[in-house]
């Protein structure tokens, strides 16, 4: 059981750059289906994929939300297609937004990686040290696993040996899990509310228009207050709001940037604790345990004359 999950499938295509490129086309004067259809016709797969689903009779809106399954972005493309479609915002402006802040959270989560393998590395390594003392022991010359098969004190030492393996494997697994990034994108609560207003409708016909979305997306639906805060700011200034609520989105993505890395550092201090609670006695049972006990067992005892 791996502590990571590996794959040698291909990455999806990055829906960011997608985007990009069908806010080019869009404002080059191309239509929606047509800038699609361009893309599909270019090589992307994505296109490729949601073109099939309007000639198969979805609407543009269920075609994009339908790439979920290989990325969960295409649902925040979706909440901000269909809110651009709904207030009549610049479309290709509100891609180019929505990819800038999917940019952003891939490379979050691409920090995020980088910090995790190190000590999830060394953590999959340590796992195997109790194999690790079986063989050497082995290798000496000595009998490990007769030893652990086949006597009281050796079944002992195999039960516990395993039950502690299985326990930091779990405890592992749990600790990497807690330090991966929640899933959705950093402030696309507070992006896809500056699309709405960028329609120019009221704050309440917007957050209307975004509730509508959150079948789409799961960052539609994330609202920490901050977005409350912003238009309250707003307010007070006399600012537009479209701004300072995409500022507020930028600096969401970098605080979720700086906390993953946080999150990286902290995991290889955590995880020396299921290696010396776990590990490390494991070891002890598995390894150095059965070769005392094989040493025992193959010294004579001398007889000692009457």
């Amino acid at each position: 059981m791996a502590i990571l999950k590996r794959s040698g499938a291909r990455p999806a295509p990055d829906p960011a750059g997608t985007l990009l490129s069908l806010a080019v086309l869009l404002g080059s004067g191309a239509s929606p289906t047509r800038a699609w259809r361009h893309l599909a016709e270019g090589g992307d797969p994505s296109a490729a994929r949601i073109t099939g689903r309007v000639d198969d009779g979805e609407t543009l809106v269920e075609a994009i939300a339908g790439e979920r399954d290989s990325d969960a972005a295409w649902g925040d493309v979706a909440a901000a297609w269909e809110i651009a479609e709904s207030v009549g915002a610049p479309l290709a402006e509100t891609l180019r937004s929505v990819a800038d802040s999917l940019r952003d959270a891939a490379e979050l989560r691409d920090d995020v990686r980088v910090a995790l393998a190190e000590p999830t590395s060394s953590a999959r390594v340590m796992l195997w040290l109790p194999l690790l003392g079986l063989v050497v022991a082995a290798g000496l010359g000595l009998d490990p696993f007769g030893v652990l098969f086949t006597t009281p004190l050796g079944g002992i030492c195999l039960g516990l040996g395993i039950a502690l393996i299985l326990l930091a494997r779990i405890w592992t697994r749990r600790l990497v899990r807690r330090a991966q990034p929640a899933p959705g994108t950093p402030g696309m609560h507070e992006e896809l509310l500056a699309a709405a207003l960028s329609g120019g409708i009221s704050v309440g016909r917007a957050r209307a228009v975004l509730a509508a979305c959150d079948e789409w997306s799961i960052s539609a639906r994330r609202d920490s207050g901050q977005a409350d805060r912003v238009l309250a700011l707003s307010r007070a200034a006399g600012v537009p709001a479209v701004e300072l609520l995409r500022a507020s989105a930028a600096h969401a993505r970098h605080l979720a940037r700086t906390d993953g890395r946080l999150r990286g550092s902290r995991l290889g201090t955590r995880l020396l604790i299921p290696m010396g609670v776990c590990t490390l006695p494991a070891f002890l049972l598995l390894g150095v345990a059965p070769m005392l006990l094989s040493v025992v067992s193959a010294t004579p005892i001398p007889a000692f004359a009457g």
